[in-house]
Parts: C-alpha cells; structure tokens; sequence
C-alpha cells in the first residue's frame, strides 16, 4: 500500500527535521540543516533511497502520539507475542545533530528488526561503510555518520541490519550521529539524559503560552510544530522541512519549501507576538532585514534558512517522486521572481514589531526601508506573478497591487516613520497611497461580476482576495468585499475547505488550500459571522493527522492530505485565526 502524507510525523533539534512513518520507518532526512541534501530520501522513492526502520519483523498493529507539550514520538507496535513502544526524538544542543531510537519491551517478548539503509545526495550515494561489532560509521565527502547500537551490527548489499528482541521492562537504545571532517560525530550518549533535555526543552518552552483559546491542544501542538521548524541558528524559518511533495496526485506542481519566504512575513510575526514569544519574533523580524540588506531592488522571495540567496532549481531524476509523481525539484527558481508583495510583507512586519513594542530596528535598517518605499513608488505598475509564485506571463494581481498599497499605508501612518520626514513627503506619499487604492478598486473590482478578481481585466477569483481585509485594505463589511467572500464561499468552497482558483479543464485538480480556509473564517469573524467562522474553522481541524500536523493542502477527493508537509503557513494560520476567533489580537493594518 502507498504511504501517505498524514502517515507522518516530524522530529526535530531546531537545525533539522525527520519525518518518521507509523510504520516506524524514518524516511526523510537532510544532514545537517533543512535544506542539505537527504541522507533518508525513502519518502521520494523507495527503502532503497535512504531510510532507517526500526519495527517488529511480523505483523504489528501501531499506534502513535506525541509525549504531551513535546516533539518527542512515541510509537506502540503491538504484535501477536507482545507489545513494544519507540520513542524517537532529537535533542536540542550545539554539539552535533544526533537522532535516538529508544525501544522499550512493555509486554511479551517481541523480535525486531533494524535496517539502515544511508543514502546521500538525495538517495543517489552511497557512503563508505565500516561496521564492527555495535558500531557502524559511513563517509562520504565532507559527511560522518555514526550508529552506535546496543547488539552486534551486520552489512550487506548497503543496508545495516540487526535482528534483536525486547521483554518486558528490557530496553534497545540506538544512536545515529551526525559529524564531519572537522568535527567527529560522539562517541557516546547517554540517551535518558538526552530525553530528559529535550523533554525539559519543550516544555519549558510551550509552558510560556499562556493565551486562552477554544483550540488549546491544536494551538499548542501549531506552535510546537512551528518552533522546530526555525532555523535556531539565524532564526529564520522554513515553509516546510520537505521538497516535492505533489499539490495534486500524480501531478507536476512538486516544488522544494526547505526555505524562507518573504510572504509568510507578517503571518510568522502575528503568530508569534500574540502567542507571547517576543524573542522568537524579534530573531524573526532581525533575520528579514538581514536577508534584504542594503537592496530592495534585488530582494528575493525567499531566501536560505542563513538568509544566502543562491536557490538553483535542478531535477533529482533518479527519485521516482511520492507516490510517483514527478518531477523531483531540489532547490526554487522561483526565487527570482517578481513579487510586489514581498515589500508589503516586509513593511507590515516592522510596523507589527512596532506596534508589539519591540525594539524598533537600527537608523541603518530605517534607510533601507526608506529604500523600499522609494523602489514601490517606481515599481508598483509593474505587473508580477502574483502571491502564488505563477511561471506564466506578469499580471497585475490584485493581492500583490493591494501589498504594495500596504507599503505606503504603513510607512506614513506608522510607528517606525514618527518623526523622521518632514511632513510634505508624507503628505506625497498620501496622496499615493490614496491613488494606488483608487485605481486596484477601480481596476481590479468586475462591476458586472460584483467582486474583486486575481487579476485586472479577467473575471476569475482567487482566495488571496480573502486577504484585502486582513491587510486593512477594505472592511469585510464592504459591498464589494461583501459579495467577493460570498462569492469565494459559492464558487471556491468544497466541502467546508477553501481551493485557490477554479481548477483548470483537463489538468488534475489542485487540493483545497488549507491557509485559505483560515482566511475565511477570518472574514466571516469580521463580518460579525462568529458561528460560521468557529465552523469553517474547525473544519480546518478536522484535517490535522493524528499528530495534529497539517499539510499544505487537502484533497477531498481522496481525502488524503497534499503539498509539503508539514507546512508552516497552514500552522501559522491555525494559531493566528485561533486567536482572531477568541478574543482581541494584534491585528495587521492600522486599526
């Protein structure tokens, strides 16, 4: 049987980040940041592409949770002669990346099997292996790994292999450990004071959310979820710890999300402000201005988690893709693309930062958004390829015109431009602002349709529209807005989860996309629609694994979850509208 996305759940040390199935099979994992090549590329391909499985050898029946408040995965494989619990996790150090499997016997007496099968650059190499006794080592360029395990190792044909059993009360603890040329992997570990760091870790860290919500499980594992995936180093975070993951089954839309967007910008600093966690959206915000630099101009959509630009995309052909579907794209030439919204976000989350209280950025960062304003007011016609990274012809989207709007709205009415100009260029820049609103209502609203649209002139939707309430640009209360959500509920709307567009004739459907629902019950909460709101929702919720992960995308077909996984926009949005349906928020725009 296929495996599916939801078959998942993630582990992590805030530098990297493995998907382990309910099968206990490890099937992904980049050594030793997001976005390094895989040395476990099983996920993209088959055991022979890289994993790490630790399982019963006969027939098992699994269960699997996460230890409460943590990112610690326990996984209970009973079996006809007994039962056996892993518990897989990463520790959280600056000593070297290192993952341990802890298998405890807790009834009967269970035989198991362990094969590790080290594949790097994405399943294509095989390292140089050395294995004596209970321990294995592999090389391969610049990349050591170490297992150190608790029976006698054998190797054949690439794959380590250990047949052991587990009584009850007996334990089998297994350690795989990163290293390099210049830095050995360990030597030793003791795995129960590593648990108990990585316990202490967690939970010392979620036990200072404090807010109240309906939501509170699914808030808590969100913002658990989204702590792993910034990058602790830098504190930039990842949209998704995973590449090529299909939006569509069988499909070609397989895009690489191991880096940071621009986009998620103000989604990523809303979440963590209102959560409480300052010091997170402080490293957030100081990470956009360092990518950015002294060159808006030449600001990217996204960058590396270390905030370094070069993101070639390439084609792994020798990957077979998740359940077969093809290409397999490593790196994102969409990184070069123009995106008029990139300078919305980035304005709206130093205003944010701001408006939160948080120590407004240097004279030098000041300058550079002083640059930004500069660099819209010439470029703001121009058309882009739009919110959703499209590698057709410029438009002039809607969404990005309204951004750059926000630019403008933000720099004369903010907190982070009080007192520096003189007031006859804020009051040009007013006028602007003023002119660019004009024009997107007047261009970008259809009179005959009675609804905004994606782009000026045609007479389709799409549920970036959602946002112009969010951003501020409009009340949701508004006519036009009004009629645009209704519009987006009637014609975008399956099944209580919200699509980006109409699906195009003959090509495979595209999955509901799950931030966009969040967006919608954001707008029927400030349309003064609560009940609608909380139900749209929790139909969102409804979606989440057993684990309480969420994809990018959901198909209702086939009921199963798409796109990379598991993503952080679809938490960030979770958390946020959470908030937004429970009482008062930090909110974008000037309000």
């Amino acid at each position: 049987m296929a495996k599916l996305i939801e078959d998942y759940g993630m582990i992590g040390d805030g530098e990297t980040a493995a998907l382990v199935h309910r099968n206990g099979s490890i099937d992904w994992l980049c050594w030793p940041r997001f976005d390094s090549e895989a040395c476990f590329a099983a996920l993209l391909g088959t055991d022979e592409h890289g994993c790490w499985k630790i399982a019963p050898a006969g027939i098992c029946e699994s269960q699997r949770r996460y230890q409460t408040d943590t990112l610690i995965l326990e996984t209970t494989h009973k079996t006809e002669s007994g039962v056996v619990q892993v518990v897989d996790f990463m520790p959280i150090h600056d000593n070297g990346s290192v993952l341990i499997r802890i298998v405890t016997g807790l009834q009967g007496k269970v035989a198991l099997r362990n094969a590790l099968t080290l594949k790097f650059n994405y399943g294509q190499m095989l390292p140089w292996l050395e294995v004596t006794g209970k321990t294995a080592v592999a090389r391969v360029g610049p990349d050591i790994v170490r297992l150190l395990s608790p029976v006698e190792l054998t190797c054949e044909c690439g794959v380590i292999t250990a047949d052991f059993t587990v009584s009850e009360g007996e334990e089998a603890v297994f350690v795989l450990a990163y290293g390099d040329y210049r830095k050995l992997p360990p030597e030793h570990i003791d795995p129960h004071e590593a648990l108990r760091g990585t316990q202490t870790y967690w939970r010392d860290w979620i036990g200072r959310y404090t807010r109240q919500t309906d939501w509170p499980d699914a808030v808590r594992r969100s913002l658990i979820t989204l702590k792993a995936m910034i990058y602790r180093p830098s504190g930039g975070i990842v949209a998704a710890p995973t590449t090529s993951l299909p939006e569509a089954a069988g499909g070609d839309m397989n895009w690489d999300y191991r880096f940071s967007w621009v986009r998620d910008a103000t989604f990523t600093l809303s979440a963590l402000i209102n959560a409480g966690y300052h010091e997170e959206a402080v490293a957030w915000r100081n990470w956009l201005l360092r990518a950015v630099g002294g060159d808006p101009e030449n600001m990217r959509i996204m960058y590396r988690i270390d905030g370094s630009r070069r993101l070639e995309e390439w084609i792994a052909t020798w990957l077979p893709g998740f359940r077969w579907a093809t290409p397999v794209r490593i790196g994102n030439a969409a990184a070069v693309q123009l995106q008029l919204d990139v300078y919305g976000e980035l304005m709206d989350a130093v205003h944010l930062a701001a408006k939160a209280g948080i120590d407004p950025p240097s004279e030098h960062w000041l300058a550079m958004l002083d640059a930004v304003v500069r660099h819209v007011e010439a470029v703001w016609r121009v058309p882009d390829q739009g919110l959703w990274e499209a590698r057709g012809e410029p438009r002039h989207h809607v969404y990005s015109k309204a951004s750059a709007w926000v630019v403008m709205d933000r720099y004369v009415n903010g907190p982070i431009t009080a007192g520096r100009h003189d007031l006859g260029e804020l009051a040009r820049l007013e006028v602007l602002r003023d002119t660019m609103h004009e024009e997107i209502c007047r261009e970008g609203y259809d009179q005959g349709l009675g609804t905004f649209v994606n782009y000026y002139g045609c007479q389709e939707l799409d549920a970036s529209l959602l946002l112009l309430p969010i951003i501020g640009f409009i009340p949701a209360t508004d006519e036009r807005m009004a009629r645009t959500i209704a519009a987006i509920e009637r014609d975008l709307t399956e099944d209580g989860l919200v699509r980006r567009w109409r699906p195009n004739e003959g090509g495979p459907p595209e999955a509901t996309f799950l931030t966009c629902t969040c967006w919608l019950a954001e707008c029927q909460e400030m349309q003064g629609r609560h009940e609608e709101a909380c139900k749209t929702f929790e139909r969102l919720l409804a979606v989440q694994n057993d684990l309480g992960l969420l994809s990018e995308e959901y198909d209702t077909r086939s009921k199963c979850q798409a796109g990379n996984f598991p993503q952080a926009l679809s938490h960030l949005a979770l958390v946020q509208t959470a908030f937004l349906l429970c009482g008062p928020v930090m909110k974008r725009g000037n309000a």
